[in-house]
């Protein structure tokens, strides 16, 4: 594989890249460079980590040599899994099953905790360091990150410590290219900022589009509609039944566009990078049944008005369930961490 085509291939479904002169140049120069993304353990998984997923084996077969950093102490700061650090690492267990069933090989990428590099004083020296290259006012705009506001450092000052730590992450563990969905955008360029007045290697940032919940998507700002679990009918877990898939999409926000459009989305963004053609069934009254061999190719039509919503609704979930049964068979023979993170959900959600 060319520099070209690695370069196509992690590319591909991106929102961004800052800056692909950069990636051209590291893959240039790197036969195995590093990547990372960081994730804090927080409870199930939706769809969204499909997206990731697959760009993560794009790395892969790039030739990078990759890091899942699994953030123990952040989810701790972010209050996440009722704030129980213990709780927070089961759930990192279940998170490696869950990109293994998605189809990243464990062989294939390195699994860090955040708390296997935090024992080294020379990432706290990082950390500091990041800081002093930091204004507090650039620290609290990142914040973002988390899924906070400004404010609510005034309340835990312990999560103005988030956005320092993890643009330290990325420059202790010395990657070349730092990958993330959109929503993380900040925390880059607080790292690549910092790197550049630290006189350090500024890590590429590499960004894929988030998928917007069910309920509807802003295209003016995609952070704030992006899908998450904790809304329920406003996502699709990885562990959804074929039944609970159709029953969601078949409330779903379905605009005649594809701009916050979230059916479409998982068309672009999920169903055709791990399929080669959608077939959607539909009776012949209603025009028969379809095929298309691109996404581009159903936008075409969907946009035309010649494919009714219903029937985008019902293909999707239909071909959505055909791609998730691999992974809720492997969750069927492994389903240990699976069961203990449910139990950890339903017993904080006895004591709310």
């Amino acid at each position: 594989m060319d520099i070209e085509e690695r370069f196509a291939l992690i590319a591909r479904n991106t929102e961004e890249i800052i800056t692909a002169e950069d990636l051209r140049e590291v893959l240039q120069n790197k036969t195995s460079p590093t990547g990372y993304i960081g994730f804090e353990p927080s409870g199930q998984v939706h769809i969204g980590w499909m997206v990731t997923a697959q760009k993560v084996r794009n790395f892969a077969d790039a030739g990078f040599k990759f890091t899942i950093f699994l953030a123990d102490w952040h989810a701790y700061i972010n209050d996440k899994m009722g704030g129980d650090i213990e709780n927070i690492r089961v759930c990192a267990e279940y998170m490696k099953d869950c990109f293994e069933a998605l189809g990243v090989p464990r062989d294939r990428v390195e699994y860090r905790l955040a708390s296997e590099i935090m024992d080294d004083i020379d990432y706290w020296e990082m950390v500091m360091k990041v800081g002093k290259a930091s204004s507090l006012q650039r620290v609290k705009r990142a914040m973002t990150i988390m899924g906070r506001t400004e404010d609510e450092a005034d309340v835990d000052s312990s999560k103005m410590l988030y956005p320092l730590m993890q643009a330290a992450d990325l420059m202790f563990l010395d990657v070349d290219v730092a990958y993330a969905g959109l929503d993380q955008r900040r925390a880059h360029m607080l790292a690549r900022e910092a790197a550049e007045k630290m006189g350090m290697k500024k890590a590429v940032a590499v960004h894929t589009p988030l998928l917007p919940g069910l309920k509807g998507g802003n295209r003016m700002d995609p952070v704030s509609s992006k899908m998450s679990k904790s809304d329920p009918e406003g996502s699709l877990l990885i562990h959804d039944s074929p039944e609970e898939i159709k029953r969601k999409l078949g409330k779903a926000f379905c605009p005649p566009e594809t701009e916050g459009n979230p059916v479409m989305s998982i068309c672009k963004n999920v169903l055709f990078e791990r399929m080669d053609t959608l077939r959607f069934e539909r009776p012949e009254k209603f025009g028969g049944n379809l095929e298309f061999h691109s996404y581009d190719e159903l936008e075409r039509l969907y946009l035309s008005g010649k494919l009714h919503p219903m029937d985008l609704k019902n293909g999707t979930a239909a071909a959505l369930a055909e791609v998730l049964a691999p992974t809720r068979e492997f969750f069927q023979s492994n389903s240990r961490n699976y069961d203990r993170v449910r139990e950890v959900i339903a017993g904080l959600n006895k004591l709310r």
